[in-house]
């Protein structure tokens, strides 16, 4: 019996998590459970899913938490605030920790679960961009296993012999990405220069909050998991390699140097990967319908345009660049975007903030996390100054 801890229980990747343990309660149990401030959302999952530990990171909310749940017959223990989740993270009431917490604010569990050895399914694409080196050493130190929930990671573990190999010893040539090329796929700059929020957020395929779905229309988040890539996989830049797939059903796929390529195809459901990750190395039932091929029609792959979504070549330009660059590059095009969303930023606007931010802070090595959050702070505040110059 697998003793999970979903970091991020109200969000998408939780709730499809705790859809696949509730189709598999001999297997596993949602022994703890954790939110940001949602406390009724919560208490309803601690009701179906009886946790030994709910949590709730704003401190503010734990004596809410612990009333609503004693007024609904729950008897857990409560706790609150960042620290209680870390503590949550890396204590003995689970073995596998489901990294699902939004942004910076899930980096210090997410360290501390691979530092306690536990299994980490990892969708918290910060934990990789602004401190790679540092989770690394965490699993090292720990000694647990790491399976990533991104749909394109999971599908690049699933190819690849024995989940993370050395890439050169296991005959891998390269590793290629899908892209569904977002919104605006095939639009020339000069189509994007009027593009508004309201266009930017209405993805082809899939209904996502705001902020990744813009990063989604200018392939910053393509250019994010190229850097998580590398990092999970321990690929060169080079050897990574993006294909636009407006299908998105080939997830992604792994070359070989014997000319096979092996790729991962599913219906696009986090699911899949989730349930793949909680039974690893064994196969289980996610819930997810079959993929027909016969009625999917034909599949498409093409090379992204740089030079029209410049973010994408940006965060291989950051990743290359090495030390703290990928953070930089993280927070700058976090601020553009809000900017963005605001109206007091143009669309193509987005990659010239982060260019500019790049340029003004050359990288640093990555030591700790103090440094780090002081050079995601510093990156914050030259994308406010270089927009209060260029855009105000």
């Amino acid at each position: 019996m697998r003793r999970v801890a979903v970091l991020g229980a109200t969000g998408s990747i939780g709730a499809s998590t705790l859809d696949v343990i509730a189709r598999h309660p001999a297997r596993f149990t949602a022994s703890v459970l954790a939110a940001h401030s949602k406390v009724d959302e919560l208490v309803a999952l601690c009701v179906r899913f009886r946790p030994r530990l709910a949590v709730i990171a704003d401190a503010a909310l734990e004596n809410e938490l612990a009333r609503k749940l004693r007024h609904a017959g729950v008897d857990c223990a409560v706790a609150g605030g960042p620290d209680a989740v870390t503590a949550a993270a890396s204590g003995e009431l689970c073995d596998t920790v489901v990294a699902a917490i939004v942004g910076a604010a899930g980096l210090e569990s997410t360290l501390a679960a691979a530092r306690a050895g536990k299994r980490l399914l990892l969708a918290n694409k910060e934990s990789i961009v602004m401190a790679g080196p540092l989770l690394l050493a965490a699993l090292r130190e720990g000694g647990g296993d790491l399976v990533p929930i991104d749909s394109e990671h999971n599908a690049i573990f699933q190819c690849l012999p024995g989940g993370r190999p050395a890439l050169a010893a296991a005959g891998v040539r390269r590793i290629i990405l899908t892209a569904s090329g977002g919104p605006f796929r095939g639009h020339t700059r000069a189509d994007l220069a009027a593009i508004t929020p309201a266009q930017a957020v209405a993805h082809p395929r899939w209904s996502m909050g705001p902020k990744i779905s813009v990063d989604s229309a200018t392939l910053m988040n393509k250019g994010l998991e190229v850097i998580e890539a590398h990092y999970l996989f321990n690929a060169a830049p080079d050897d990574i390699q993006v294909l636009v797939h407006p299908q998105s059903l080939v997830h992604s796929l792994v070359e070989y140097l014997d000319g096979s390529v092996l790729a991962q195809l599913g219906n696009p459901d986090m699911r899949t990967a989730l349930a793949h990750a909680l039974a690893y190395p064994e196969r289980i039932e996610a819930g997810v319908p079959p993929l027909d091929l016969a009625t999917a029609g034909k599949l498409e792959f093409e090379d992204p345009d740089t030079e029209t979504f410049r973010c994408l070549a940006l965060a291989f330009a950051a990743l290359r660049a090495g030390g703290d660059a990928t953070a930089i590059l993280n927070a700058a095009n976090e601020v553009a975007v809000a900017a963005f969303l605001g109206g007091t930023l143009h669309f193509l606007g987005i990659a010239d903030i982060v260019e500019t931010v790049l340029a003004e802070l050359p990288p640093e090595p990555v030591v700790d996390i103090p440094t780090l959050v002081a050079r995601d702070g510093a990156a914050r505040a030259a994308a406010r100054r270089v927009l209060s110059r260029a855009y105000c």
